[in-house]
């Protein structure tokens, strides 16, 4: 989906550091600890990044000057290549809500670790995950375990979008709770594909 792009002026030290050129990639920030609070600073360093509305709900609340309604968006944006970010919008207009909600989603970008954990496979080519890993969001539980090559993402249509973004290709699936709350399969998902990044490997590595 595109939108007009302002000239990016920095507000922050570590965009200004982007802009001239002094990080060169997305994982030096990443391991810098700092908070991304500029989308633009993803925009420089990730600019093949695709986004996916996942759900868009309308949200309606009394006020004394009487009804207003607002729309809620989830989005994820991930490059298939090891890259993924989750977030949420609210607005009056709809594309004013997607676009808040993908700037959100390049705020909580993540590197996701991949790699080939199933005993049955063995390839060492990153097409699943390198360990089982789980995520929590609500009442959702999402866990995932690594599958070999030629499997596919054994899931429903609302994680798997999530992983194709991911860039993972193979992997099972098992879920718990209410599935139905598109945000939280989403977020559980995500929450499990960050664990990649915390979970010792012991000896595969």
């Amino acid at each position: 989906m595109a939108f007009e792009r302002e000239e990016w002026i920095p507000l922050t030290g570590l965009g200004r550091r982007v802009a001239a050129g002094e990080i060169a990639g997305i994982d030096e920030v990443l391991a810098s600890g700092k908070p991304i609070k500029e989308p633009q600073i993803v925009d420089l360093l990730l600019p093949d990044l695709e986004d996916e509305v996942l759900d868009i709900n309308m949200v309606q609340r009394m006020t004394d000057s009487g009804r207003r309604v607002k729309f809620r968006t989830v989005v994820a944006v991930g490059n298939r290549n090891g890259y993924i970010g989750f977030g949420q919008g609210r607005d009056a207009q709809v594309g004013n809500a997607i676009q808040k909600a993908i700037e959100d989603a390049k705020l909580n970008i993540i590197k996701v670790r991949r790699g080939c954990g199933s005993w049955e496979c063995g390839c060492e080519i990153e097409h699943s995950i390198p360990v089982e890993v789980t995520g929590k969001a609500g009442s959702v539980r999402v866990t995932l375990k690594p599958a070999p090559r030629g499997i596919g993402l054994v899931t429903g249509d609302i994680p798997k979008k999530v992983l194709e973004l991911a860039g993972i290709r193979d992997v099972w699936a098992f879920n718990r709770g209410q599935t139905r709350t598109t945000i939280n399969f989403a977020k559980a998902t995500f929450e499990a594909l960050k664990q990649t990044n915390t979970v010792r490997l012991g000896g595969v590595e």
